[in-house]
């Protein structure tokens, strides 16, 4: 069962896509891409509750969205990341506040523009216990990691020239010396955005399934019940 909400956030309302599964579980944040709060991401969230997953997807450009690359680099950039900060904290507290929510931390999802958000919600917010991060990146967002205090499982492609190797190799190190719990899995052959099935000049449905299988199975184990 999927519902467009509303939640409330510093004396405003933000829209959302909240997926619920047929019994009480944990909760996830899913974060979108440059896109906006599109289908794909909205499907995203269909499966979480398929695995059993509260999922709320907050529409953080509040009724924007688009299909034009340069239109996505402009609605991108034009994010308050302030603004955007404050959406997401105030999607936490409202999915952690669901009664069919029922682990005592939730986990946050991002794709892309939406990974890096995802990891710097982690960052803000001690309410997070896991955060998936695919492919992310984002010029304006700067996570404060010395504050991280839950698991990271970072999914990325070997081809990627947005987000590079050499740039996912630099997070690692950080990471590494702060000595913060994470996993990081690259997927050689695949492109940025592999994991969108609405793009198929980028899609690696092999990557996909294996990336969805074990951020599965990362958020199972970090949201215990």
């Amino acid at each position: 069962m999927a519902d467009r909400i509303m939640f409330r956030t510093n004396g405003t309302a933000t829209p959302g896509y909240l997926a619920r599964p047929a019994r009480p579980g944990p909760g996830v944040i899913v974060i979108q891409e440059w896109w906006g709060l599109v289908p794909q991401i909205e499907h995203v969230a269909d499966r979480l509750a398929e695995e059993g997953f509260v999922a709320l997807a907050p529409d953080l450009y509040h009724g924007q969205s688009t299909t034009s690359p340069d239109q996505a680099g402009k609605l991108m950039m034009s994010l308050r990341i302030d603004e955007a900060a404050r959406d997401l904290a105030a999607a936490i507290d409202y999915l952690a506040a669901l009664p069919e929510v029922i682990a005592p931390k939730v986990g946050t999802m991002g794709f892309c523009m939406g990974g890096a958000l995802s990891l710097f919600a982690a960052c803000r917010n001690p309410e997070v216990g896991a955060a998936v991060v695919f492919y992310g990146g984002h010029p304006n967002v700067q996570p404060d990691l010395k504050s991280l205090e839950a698991p990271v499982l970072g999914i990325f492609a070997g081809k990627d020239t947005f987000v590079t190797p050499q740039m996912v190799a630099g997070l690692d190190s950080q990471l590494t010396q702060l000595g913060k719990r994470h996993t990081f899995h690259t997927y050689a052959g695949a492109t940025h955005a592999f994991f969108n099935e609405e793009r198929p000049e980028v899609y690696d449905p092999a990557a996909a399934a294996d990336a969805w299988a074990k951020s599965i199975a990362f958020l199972r184990r970090e949201l215990k019940a």
